[in-house]
């Protein structure tokens, strides 16, 4: 069980992989777009983060209010996403706070999930 857990966290690692590495290539070599890698990079990272709050047969105590956080942080940014995608749409650029946040928030919910024990 511990190895399919180990699977699923590395897939949620590769969700971030996408969407961060997909925002850092537009933050400084591109137009500073929202693009579809970075919705599949965002759906991936959340798929895995969902399956990995579920307990596993685990012997310790899940930290609910963390996963909570990065739950919300992940809503945050999707709805970061969504907003810099409809501006696009529309013939505009993306926002730079918006654009900004997106970084900010992929690279703090990396951080929490890293740094965060208790």
């Amino acid at each position: 069980m511990e190895t399919l857990r180990l699977i699923v966290v590395f897939i949620h690692l590769i969700g971030f992989a996408v969407l961060f590495g997909a925002w850092a290539a537009q933050a400084f070599g591109g137009k500073r777009q929202i693009t579809k890698l970075m919705d599949y990079g965002l759906a991936i990272a959340g798929l895995a983060g969902l399956a990995l709050a579920a307990p596993w047969g685990i012997s310790y105590d899940l930290n609910y209010v963390k996963i909570g956080v990065k739950l919300v942080v992940l809503v945050i940014i999707g709805a970061m996403l969504g907003i810099g995608s409809a501006r696009q749409k529309r013939g505009e650029t993306v926002p730079s706070a918006v654009f900004w946040l997106i970084g900010l928030l992929t690279l703090a919910n990396a951080g929490m999930g890293l740094l965060w024990r208790g």
